[in-house]
Formats: structure tokens, sequence, C-alpha cells
């Protein structure tokens, strides 16, 4: 299941998930918010690689344009996040029409497992094309369901227009939450944990499905061991 591994994979690489260790003064892109959001949206929701920080990334984004001295203003991030979202969308359906069936095949590695991929097709098979925007707000599956729509031949004009919706809903949206609470006192005094809430609500789901994992194994009868014969 999608939450089987997450913990170990997650308490391995907290620096990851945490949006200050690449926007902070001493992060990994400084001063460079704009290209260092973009290039993380990028990477995460095009290039296979879950383990990035989304809304909360995007909310500190909207947080810092509304400071006294922006490193970006509010109107070029917003759309530049939602425009960039979509593009990381539309590789990793082009994966999924190029070579998306071997990733079923694909052995479990640190940074991949296979269930990330069964698990996004079994969300996209449930809620179809919905699945391409609801799928947005939910990690490891936002990167992976293009993917899949990508191996399923959904239609492109569908899955174009659908993506567009989404990519602005979760772009955009997160990054104006930011930016118009960013002067609330409130947040600037509990930021580290606003940030922290946003990663844990973000990560929800997913949590929930670990949990359900335990609670199926603990409930399941283990199978009597065969009994060997006994010498005469």
């Amino acid at each position: 299941m999608l939450g089987n591994d997450m913990t170990t994979t997650l308490a391995a690489m907290p620096n990851l998930l945490d949006p200050m260790y690449w926007l902070g003064a001493d992060g990994v892109f400084g001063h460079a918010v704009l290209p260092g959001i973009l290039i993380i949206v990028f990477i995460e929701t095009g290039l296979l690689f879950p383990l990035l920080p989304g809304e909360s990334l995007l909310f500190t984004g909207g947080l810092l344009a509304a400071s006294a001295h922006p490193p970006v203003s509010i109107e070029v991030l917003a759309t530049c996040v939602a425009v960039v979202a979509v593009l990381g969308d539309q590789t990793g359906y082009l994966i999924g029409r190029r070579i998306g069936p071997a990733l079923f095949k694909k052995e479990d590695s640190r940074f991949f497992k296979r269930h990330y991929v069964t698990e996004s097709h079994a969300f996209f098979e449930k809620y179809g094309p919905m699945a391409i925007i609801l799928a947005r707000f939910m990690p490891f599956v936002r990167t992976f369901t293009p993917v899949v729509a990508g191996v399923s031949y959904m239609r492109y004009p569908v899955f174009l227009g659908f993506d567009i919706i989404g990519g602005i809903a979760w772009g955009a949206g997160a990054t104006l939450a930011g930016y118009f609470l960013g002067n609330v006192s409130f947040v600037h005094q509990n930021l580290e944990k606003i940030i922290l809430s946003i990663l844990f609500i973000s990560l929800l789901p997913a949590l929930i499905s670990a949990a359900r994992v335990w609670l199926r194994r603990r409930r399941t009868p283990e199978e009597p061991r065969e009994q060997l014969p006994v010498a005469e």
C-alpha cells in the first residue's frame, strides 16, 4: 500500500520535505526563490520523484511574496507555478505513453516504490478524469497519476483540460493562500507550526492508508504452521 514504507523513507530524508531547506537564506536555492520553486514543482510532477515538499513549499513561497521585500511578485509566482505544474504533468503523461508499462515491473529502490504506481492506478480507476484534479492535493499520487493516465491512453484533450484546472487550483491556489495569510501576525508568530500542519494534512491520506494496512495485518489470523511428520 501507499503508506507501507513511507514512514521509514521520510525519516531517512526529513530535510527534503522542509521548504526552508530549499528556500531559506542558507538553503539550496538561497534567494533564488522563483527558480527554486519552479524546479521543485517540475521535478515532483514531471520526473517521478515524489519526495519533495508540495503544498508547504507553495504556501511558503506565497508568504515570501507577501514580505516587506518580496523576492518575487505574487502575480508572477502564482502564474509561473500553475504553468510549470501543468507542464510537469504533461511530461508525466508522455512518460506513461512511452515507458509507463515498464514502471509496473520496476524493482523497488530507496526513492521509488512500485506500489506508488499501482495505488495511483487504483485511484485513477476509481475517480476517472476527476482524479487528475484530486490527485494534485495528494503527495505521491499527484506524481504518478499523470503517468497512469498516459499508460491508460486517456484522451489527451480530456487530460489536458482537467490538468489545467488542477494545476491552477493547486499551484496558484496554495501560493495565493500563503500570500493572503502572509500579512496575518498569527501566521508570522506560528510559521513553523503552520508549515508542519500543512505537511501533516497533505500526508494524512498516506498515513491513513498505512494505518489501515497495519490494522488489517493485526486482524488477519496467522496461518497454522505445517506440522512435520514424526518419525516412528
